[in-house]
């Protein structure tokens, strides 16, 4: 084994039809030029999965990763990514999730697994160090992600072993299903979980003992030390988030008119107080907890102590809980979204897909597109909490008609249906964004056309449009309009900047919620960190670069896929109505207007205006030669602007 500080230095490889397991050394370039994480998953899923490929089939790749900064006490350096080839969208995808499996993988020697193929019997891969086995899991298939945990456990005789795991929702080849680590940390978002359950493999289990080399030990605890310190500056995000969790954003996205309701027809809800982070800490949560080297413990765990939904209890509830099966629904019983998020993190579903779907079927049940006879009787009038919960179990289970057509996501739903339902799809490539409503927030807006995993609010998170000042917005983006929320102007800028922040995120794997207000904190921290970490010497536009390199490598996945400018777009809703009310009252998207925002957006990435195809150029500045031939050879790459 090549020595590396920070990276553990081994890749796994495993094919599960053979039945083989093979340890790679972790390539040096591959760390030089793409971090860890989402970047190590991202190249090798363009550089070993072929073009239209199905995303269920063998061919198709399931890789883990992790960061150089995980397993160590960077704060909030807790993360994994999965990747794959996307049932949702078809192309990219990928999934993030914290807890402690991350650093179990790390300390367990391994930057990465890369599943191969399709096991002949349901299987699951065992980790304790240097040994690697894969066993049966014939007799945990068809138990929910609790139960899998609970009897691996018994299994190995080992409470403490940290375990990744797909419930009924993946084995069903559910399209919003995930894989769910720590029992409810949900790795939402492209299905992954049902390429998982593709793959006949229910769960990874690992126990890692051999820790992380730092290069300059001392040198990383005092930039630890500096970056909380930093974080700690924001005086109202540190105490606040810290108290509430990510659910003290339906107030906060209330206040700014930006809280989506009825399938994102409103931006505030009438009941916005009833949903709120402020209620379920008073009434429902009895602890705090957090993921590994967390700083800021969010996550609460809560108990329903009494009435029709009592003994339901769960952990880390979130805004996409308590938003998506709230006001995205025109629900105000707060106890029914905490049963829909226990149920979700025991099937094994994302928050985000699932809440899409059902708040779809509803929108389209109002109006009169659906009737009870296309829902097998159940009444989806706004707020029926009753019966939401019904829809999350019935889809889990592709149950009845219904429970079919909920499985298939709403964009493939919404094709087979018809009548109109098409335009009650709010999703980009197929796939939605979480709950941040963009005709409130211009660079929100882009940033989900422009995400390379379909509609994402974390691809770009451009939260900074309204957290950052106007001088520093000047400082580090050259311009004051960047964070006028309701401006068009640099909005192309400001998202191609974030982006490839959040891919260097991604691939530290860094919780994004370190990132707020202070700037320093967004790239010259992460640097000095990874610095200081692995005993390079990068500058913060050499890890700016990689970020570049790492969205470039994904854009050209897509671009590999047939994706172009076209692709790059909203949803009809947001070009044709304004919001009726709130803080954001009368903002709508002027086609037009968006279309400036993009071409800017192009520009900046040094991409085709016309097509939203790489160019030569670019990708041969990141290093990236192999792919523009490619790309060249397949007639899809962009012109370079004269």
């Amino acid at each position: 084994m090549i020595f590396m500080y920070g990276w553990a230095g081994t890749i796994l490889r495993i094919k599960l039809d053979k039945q083989s397991i093979k340890k790679q050394l972790t390539p040096k370039d591959l760390c030089a030029n793409f971090i860890g994480g989402r970047g190590f998953n991202s190249k090798i899923l363009y550089d070993e999965v072929r073009p239209a490929i199905d995303p269920l089939g063998s061919e198709n790749k399931l890789i883990f990763g992790t960061g150089p900064l995980v397993g160590t006490v960077a704060p909030c350096a807790g993360r994994w990514t999965v990747t794959a080839k996307s049932p949702i969208t078809e192309a990219f995808g990928d999934a993030n999730a914290g807890g402690h499996w991350g650093a179990e993988l790390k300390w367990s020697g391994y930057d990465c697994i890369v599943f191969d193929g399709v096991a002949n019997e349901p299987s699951y891969l065992l980790i304790d160090d240097e040994h690697v086995e894969l066993r049966d899991a014939r007799h945990i298939w068809g138990l929910d992600i609790w139960e899998t945990d609970k009897a691996i456990k018994e299994e190995i005789g080992d409470p403490d072993i940290k375990i990744a795991s797909i419930g009924q929702a993946g084995e069903n080849l559910v399209s919003a299903a995930c894989v769910v680590s720590d029992l409810t940390r949900g790795a939402g978002r492209c299905g992954i979980g049902a390429v998982m359950g593709s793959k006949k493999l229910k769960a990874v289990a690992i126990r890692g003992t051999k820790g992380v080399k730092i290069a300059k030990p001392e040198e990383f605890l005092k930039l630890c030390e500096e970056t909380i310190e930093l974080v700690r500056k924001d005086k109202w995000w540190w105490e606040h988030f810290r108290k509430w969790g990510t659910p003290i954003f339906v107030m906060l996205f209330q206040h700014l008119g930006m809280l989506p309701t009825r399938n994102w027809s409103e931006g505030t809800f009438e009941y916005a107080e009833d949903i709120s982070g402020e209620t379920l800490l008073r009434n429902y949560v009895f602890k705090k907890r957090s993921c590994f080297a967390c700083i800021f413990h969010c996550s609460g765990a809560y108990l329903i102590r009494d009435g029709p939904y009592a003994g339901y209890m769960g952990e880390g509830v979130e805004y996409e809980a308590t938003g998506g099966f709230g006001s995205k629904m025109g629900n105000r019983n707060l106890e029914s979204t905490l049963v829909c998020k226990t149920l979700c993190d025991r099937y094994g579903l994302d928050l985000i897909n699932t809440t899409d779907v059902i708040a779809w079927a509803m929108e389209s049940y109002n109006k009169g597109i659906l009737t009870e006879k296309d829902t097998d009787g159940l009444d989806l009038t706004w707020g029926n909490h009753e019966n939401i919960i019904e829809c999350v179990r019935r889809l889990a289970f592709r149950e009845g008609h219904f429970g079919e057509l909920l499985a298939m996501g709403s964009r493939k739903a919404a094709e087979k249906i018809g009548r109109g339902s098409e335009y009650y799809v709010m999703n980009m490539k197929g796939a939605q964004p979480g709950l941040v409503e963009p005709r409130g927030g211009k660079a929100w807006a882009l940033s989900y056309a422009t995400s390379t995993r379909g509609g994402c609010h974390l691809r770009g998170m451009p939260n900074l449009e309204y957290y950052w000042t106007p001088q520093d917005a000047l400082k580090y983006l050259g311009s004051t309009k960047a964070v006028d929320r309701f401006a068009y102007e640099d909005k192309g800028r400001l998202v191609a900047w974030v982006e490839n922040v959040r891919a260097i995120d991604d691939s530290l794997e860094l919780c994004k919620y370190l990132f707020r207000g202070e700037p320093r904190v967004w790239v010259e921290m992460p640097t000095k960190l990874f610095n200081a970490a692995t005993g390079l010497n990068y500058t913060e536009n050499d890890i700016l670069k990689c970020g570049e390199r790492i969205y470039n490598v994904e854009k050209a996945f897509n671009t590999r896929e047939g994706l172009n400018r076209s692709h790059d777009t909203l949803p009809e809703r947001y070009f044709k109505e304004s919001m009726p009310a709130g803080p954001s009252k009368g903002e709508v998207i002027p086609r037009d207007k968006f279309e400036e925002m993009l071409n800017d957006y192009y520009s900046s990435r040094g991409w085709d205006v016309k097509t939203g195809l790489p160019t030569k150029k670019k990708l041969e500045e990141l290093g990236l030669k192999y792919i523009s031939d490619e790309l060249e050879k397949m007639n899809k790459l962009g012109k370079t602007e004269q």
